[in-house]
């Protein structure tokens, strides 16, 4: 299936906004397996992928990445490896389910092997057992991913500011390395710490337009309470677009806050990547 791109932009009405002019990239409606800034960061990785006839990649047990990737491989006709976090658990999740659905083979690495996942000895062991691959980091964060990404910009129009949920910083660090001068980014962390801003700026080369407000994750990775929720859920009701929670609504949470306490001055025009 070909990806539906450019993907649409269309605009928020909304008084909670204070007179910021709100813009919806919506990503999501690029492929219905391989959506959003999934497909972004795997369209330049597709052909070492070909090449090399076998990808291997890492994510949790209920990673998106993971599904998407082994998405690609079946519709681009290579086969993947999911290097998953944790001990194996049956019956599989709905993620790794799908996963292997779409022909991925899954393998599993303990907590402490895995935060070694980058070291040469884990991948020169999975080299081994698996034969050569095109490698793909957790998240799928690479330059070519970065690229990818950096192709956003050019689909947005005129704007003052772009917005992003950031996991890896890969979204965040093309965005920046698109944007021409008096232009900025934002990514909105949906992890606890403060080592996002070091992977931005490794991606994003010398750029210093963009920045990552870590103020919005909500307790961290998956934590979704009831306030987000009920954000979340009044979004859809008043603008009709569904809201993934994990990422996308914690985004739109800081836009919103931004807006109400001047940070997104009246008269902004802010679009906001709908990733997934």
């Amino acid at each position: 299936m070909l990806p539906r791109l450019p993907s649409p932009l269309t605009e928020v009405v909304d008084e909670r906004l204070h007179g910021v002019r709100l813009l919806l990239k919506r990503d999501d409606l690029i492929h219905p397996e391989i959506p959003g800034n999934k497909w972004r960061k795997l369209a330049h990785n597709l052909a070492p992928a070909r090449a090399a006839g076998r990808v291997v990649t890492f994510g949790g047990a209920y990673s998106n990445h993971i599904r998407a990737v082994a998405a690609a491989g079946r519709e681009h006709g290579f086969a993947t490896v999911g290097v998953i976090r944790g001990e194996e658990h049956l019956p599989l999740n709905d993620s790794l389910a799908f996963a292997v659905e779409r022909g991925m083979a899954l393998t599993y690495l303990d907590r402490a092997t895995y935060r070694r996942k980058t070291d040469p000895d884990v991948l020169a062991a999975l080299r081994d057992r698996f034969g050569p691959h095109h490698l793909l980091p957790e998240g799928g964060s690479n330059d070519l991913a970065v690229l990818g990404c950096q192709e956003i910009v050019a689909e947005l129009g005129d704007f003052d500011v772009v917005c992003c949920p950031c996991g890896t910083g890969a979204t965040l660090a093309g965005l920046a390395r698109g944007l021409r001068a008096g232009r900025r980014a934002v990514g909105f962390a949906v992890l606890r710490g403060d080592f996002l801003a070091d992977a931005v700026a490794d991606l994003a080369g010398h750029r210093r337009n963009w920045t990552v407000d870590t103020r919005f994750h909500f307790g961290g990775y998956a934590k979704t309470p009831p306030e987000l929720h009920a954000f979340a859920d009044e979004f859809t009701a008043r603008h009709g677009v569904a809201v993934e929670r994990l990422y996308v609504a914690k985004m739109l949470y800081g836009v919103y806050a931004r807006a109400a306490s001047g940070e997104f001055a009246p008269g902004t025009t802010v679009v906001a990547v709908i990733t997934g």
